[in-house]
């Protein structure tokens, strides 16, 4: 479930309530008029299903609460309560197949923004490939991947597609148009650096066995990036944080990036435009698979995505049966 807060201007509180009382998955409703100070009104507040959410807050919301009062929307780790059971049973859908939009767009805009934040660790991540290409490790590889902050931009681009939201889209994709370039710029010079002091060299690169899957572009790059940003998008909106330590971990994109500006250093240039091939077929499919997945999931008012339609076809057909 979902907590939700409100201060409400007095003359709109009414309606709040209305709006409240009229939804089977609303419950827990406590109203407080007068206490609120900046801005000044009431009080309200209650426990919303996550199925529910998107109605509740679309309702709300044209109101005005927004923009004379406030809302506030946090998760609820844990219910006590047969009143929250029978508003998650009786809204309609599966609490875990629900999509709530503005809990989603609100994570994905912190995360899709160029900003001195995430081009530092995007510059990081691509020197640690470097470096995990110039050792031959996958660990410092692994780390590189762990500390790449790509998958917030991708997956705001996706939400942007699907909500039609085409500034959000064009923030994202301006925030990886412009990190990866200055990234791998401070990544070449660094690497010219580290040439000039002989920790690289040819050699090096020619004989590197265990991270030579960077630059590998196959079947499988596509499979796997396609699966990694469905199991990504699933991670965000089902708040399964764990699942996207995976995904980071799945994906050659940032190594990708610092293949190709290794072997660019070093004139092998093949292998820096596969290395490039790479980035962009993991960029490509991580964006469709997080554009499959959100298209999936059930829309406001829907009575849930293509499982629970499955499972309540299952439950006719073993009436009528």
């Amino acid at each position: 479930m979902l907590h939700l807060r409100m201060i409400s201007p007095p003359d709109v509180t009414d309606k709040v309530m209305s709006v409240l009382a009229a939804d089977p998955g609303v419950t827990h409703v406590t109203l407080a008029r007068g206490v609120a100070v900046e801005p000044a009104g009431d009080l309200v507040q209650a426990d919303v299903a996550r199925e529910a959410a998107n109605d509740v807050l679309a309702d709300l919301t044209s109101l005005g609460i927004t923009h004379s009062g406030g809302i506030t929307l946090g998760p609820v780790e844990t219910v006590l309560s047969d009143a929250g059971e029978r508003a998650i049973t009786e809204a309609p859908g599966d609490p875990t197949d629900a999509v709530v939009w503005e809990e989603l767009l609100n994570q994905v805009h912190e995360e899709s923004s160029l900003n001195s934040t995430f081009v530092a660790f995007l510059t990081i991540a691509c020197l640690l490939a470097a470096v995990g290409v110039a050792t031959d490790s996958p660990v410092t590889i692994v780390g590189a991947m762990v500390v790449g902050p790509e998958f917030g931009p991708l997956a705001a681009f996706a939400v942007g597609l699907v909500r039609r939201d085409f500034r959000l889209a064009r923030r994202s994709a301006f925030a990886l148009a412009i990190g990866f370039p200055v990234a791998m710029l401070f990544t070449l010079a660094a690497t010219l650096a580290w040439e000039q002091f002989g920790w690289i060299d040819l050699a090096g690169i020619e004989d590197i066995k265990n991270v030579d899957f960077i630059y590998e572009v196959g079947p499988f790059s596509l499979v796997v990036a396609l699966l990694a940003g469905g199991a990504g998008m699933l991670s965000l909106v089902t708040a399964k944080s764990a699942a996207l330590i995976g995904v980071f971990i799945s994906v050659t994109t940032v190594p990708a990036a610092g293949f190709a500006v290794v072997a660019a250093t070093m004139g092998e240039w093949h292998i820096a435009f596969m290395s490039a091939g790479q980035l962009a077929v993991n960029l490509a499919g991580i964006v469709v698979a997080g554009v499959i997945v959100l298209e999936m999931r059930p829309r406001a008012g829907s009575e849930g995505g293509p499982i629970a339609r499955f499972k309540q076809w299952i439950g006719m057909r073993s009436l009528v049966g």
